[in-house]
């Protein structure tokens, strides 16, 4: 049956206006692709295209606090290939691998790649800025030389413990590189160009130069003069004693900032690889977990005298050990200390005064306290891989347990809540989070971007209080068992520990920690070094190992900080054994005959020169030294008192 021609025309007629809506979204689809999102595609085009050279950025530096560089970058370019742009892959490897010293076989497998862009390894990462420029007069096509830099660390292993160190990508993997990764990082660079498929550069097109944005500049509390002393003391104890490790840190009890901070065995951040892992990965002031031994004591006395529970002017009686709950308590001294006050308790590190101490708290007021000080967690110290440290549940506390934790036996602390502690018992009774970085500065304009504010976490014990704990440890330097520590013109309070280890679960008669923590000026604190010595050879004692070591360290701070001597400071107890400070004479002008019989047997003599008097002497007059050290005489034939001949006067 044929269709009229009235249903032809409708027919047509639909087809036409559906032809026009097709065409008309056809046209209005076109112009959304083209203008709507033609910048859009164009620039998803021309990524797909783009091809990019990295630039890295200069990783941040690394400063102590007085602006000295421990970490910083060297220039260190990399050299990449883009395979589709070799024109002779077997010349190109040749003459790169010879360049590389890289095997020419183990080039062209790199440069034949089915990839966009390469890095030639090994041999072509890092390389000198000779090597550098070797390659990039080969003129080889498809070979690029990319600037990149490796991190230094100028002083070896200086603070290796602390600054950490980072690897091939620049990426930090350990310390203060890893924590503030992200910071000293930066954004990098690159310069980009056009490519077709295949990775050929496309004709006509420019390269693009995105310049890399450096990381930001930090600054530490670490004083590089005062961390090589404290490592230095570590070394020659190390060398002195045969000891598994040393641990030392210093802090300014009055803002929670590390000073020196440091571990033996140490090792170089620039070759890691060279030492054994457990050696870079532990940062042993903040890892290691041990019991303190009897510089606890110093909670156990600060909460006592705060609680008012005791007074230090209260007699004792000490035979020498203490009955609890049927286990007998020893002290150190077999026999113990007889009669004596409470302040020599403390001087004279007794055991069973401590357990009556704790015994007076009562179980929950003394672990208050030590919550308080922050033992049993962390610090917070701007570290990574920072331990907790174990004490006991209060549920499981019992009589022994209370009495053992009095004198610091049973629990588990680490250096850097021992040292963050007593840091507080003797500032004001101010708990401070201890911390690294001090300062953020701009790497292009030098300024100042951010200061890292002190925060106190909170008040432990009075002022009072605390100024009871000072006096009292500086009598333990001055009459106790830190005689060792004395410094002759300083006030210089602290405190001894001895604690045996724990093997497989008992403890060893064998080996022990000994460990020593003091502070300067003792009315005033601005320095507190605590080190702690991991079984030493020979006898083992806090007393006699860890005292002179964090003297020598103590000594060297002060007059480093200039902290002008004292004359009011306790005068030392001499016992058998200690060698008596004495003043040294004025031998200017002696004769060599006489000097002699004004040294007695105080000083030993060394001369200098040739001649008949005296004409200077090292120390001075009036200095105070140990008895048998060395004075050293220079001498002349000139009588450095005589009167010279006067010319004649004329009338």
């Amino acid at each position: 049956m044929r269709a009229s021609n009235v249903t032809v025309r409708r027919r047509l007629f639909a087809a036409l206006i559906v032809g026009t809506i097709l065409f008309l979204a056809l046209i209005v689809r076109l112009g959304y692709v083209q203008i709507w999102l033609g910048p859009e595609l164009s620039e998803k085009a021309e990524n797909s295209w783009r091809r990019n050279i990295p630039f890295a950025a200069k990783r941040g530096e690394i400063l102590d606090r007085n602006g000295v560089r421990l970490a910083y970058n060297v220039s260190s370019p990399t050299v990449m290939a883009i395979p589709a742009q070799v024109k002779d892959a077997q010349s190109t490897a040749a003459q790169l691998g010879k360049a590389l010293q890289v095997p020419a076989e183990t080039v062209y497998q790199q440069i034949t790649k089915r990839q966009l862009i390469i890095r030639i390894q090994p041999g072509g990462r890092k390389i000198t800025q000779e090597k550098a420029q070797e390659i990039r007069a080969l003129n080889l096509p498809g070979i690029v030389v990319a600037e990149d830099n490796k991190r230094s660390y100028p002083f070896g292993s200086l603070a290796a413990h602390i600054l950490g160190f980072t690897g091939i990508d620049n990426q930090g993997l350990t310390g203060i590189e890893l924590k503030y990764d992200k910071q000293l990082t930066g954004l990098n660079g690159s310069i980009s160009f056009l490519s077709d498929a295949a990775g050929r550069q496309m004709p006509g097109s420019s390269d693009a130069y995105v310049q890399p944005m450096d990381g930001m500049n930090l600054q530490l509390t670490i004083d590089s003069h005062l961390q090589s002393a404290l490592e230095r003391e570590l070394d020659q104890t190390m060398v002195k004693y045969q000891a598994n490790h040393a641990i030392g840190i210093m802090m300014d009890p009055n803002n929670g900032e590390i000073l020196a901070m440091g571990a033996r065995p140490g090792y170089d951040p620039g070759n890691f690889r060279d030492f054994p892992k457990e050696t870079f990965n532990r940062n042993l002031p903040i890892w290691m977990t041990y019991e303190p031994g009897s510089t606890f004591k110093i909670i156990t006395l600060a909460a006592a005298l705060q609680e008012k529970k005791v007074n230090l002017t209260d007699p004792f009686s000490d035979p020498g050990f203490i009955q609890v709950a049927g286990a007998r308590l020893r002290c150190w001294k077999r026999g113990g200390h007889g009669s004596e006050t409470f302040l020599q308790v403390v001087e004279n590190s007794c055991n069973p005064g401590f357990v009556v101490m704790g015994q007076k708290l009562g179980k929950e007021k003394l672990f208050e306290y030590i919550h308080n000080f922050g033992f049993g967690k962390k610090t917070g110290i701007d570290l990574g891989g920072e331990e907790n440290g174990i004490l006991f549940k209060l549920s499981r506390v019992g009589p022994v347990e209370l009495a053992t934790t009095s004198f610091g036996q049973g629990v588990s602390v680490t250096p850097i809540q021992q040292i963050t502690a007593v840091s507080a018992a003797i500032n004001g009774g101010k708990l401070y989070r201890p911390h690294v970085a001090r300062a953020w500065y701009n790497p292009v304009t030098g300024d100042m971007a951010e200061a890292v504010k002190p925060e106190m976490v909170r008040q432990v014990i009075s002022e009072e209080t605390s100024k009871q704990v000072r006096e009292t440890l500086e009598s333990v330097v001055a009459n106790g068992t830190g005689r060792n520590a004395f410094i002759d013109g300083y006030r210089v309070g602290g405190k001894t520990g001895t604690a045996q280890k724990v093997i497989n679960g008992r403890y060893s008669a064998n080996e022990h920690i000994v460990s020593f923590i003091g502070f300067a000026p003792a009315d005033d604190p601005k320095v507190v070094v605590y080190a702690a010595v991991d079984n030493p050879k020979g006898l083992q004692f806090g007393g006699l190992i860890a005292a002179p070591l964090v003297k020598n360290i103590m000594e060297e701070a002060l007059r480093y900080m200039k902290v002008p001597p004292r004359q009011d400071q306790l005068n030392k107890k001499y016992v058998y054994g200690d060698t008596p400070v004495v003043e040294v004479p004025s031998l200017v002008g002696m004769s060599v005959t006489d000097i002699y019989e004004d040294l007695n047997s105080n000083f030993l003599l060394a001369k200098s020169g040739a001649g008949k008097y005296v004409v200077n002497q090292v120390p001075k007059a009036g200095t105070r030294i140990e008895r048998g050290a060395t004075i050293r005489v220079y001498l002349s034939d000139s009588d450095p008192n005589s009167v010279p001949p006067q010319p004649p006067t004329g009338n």
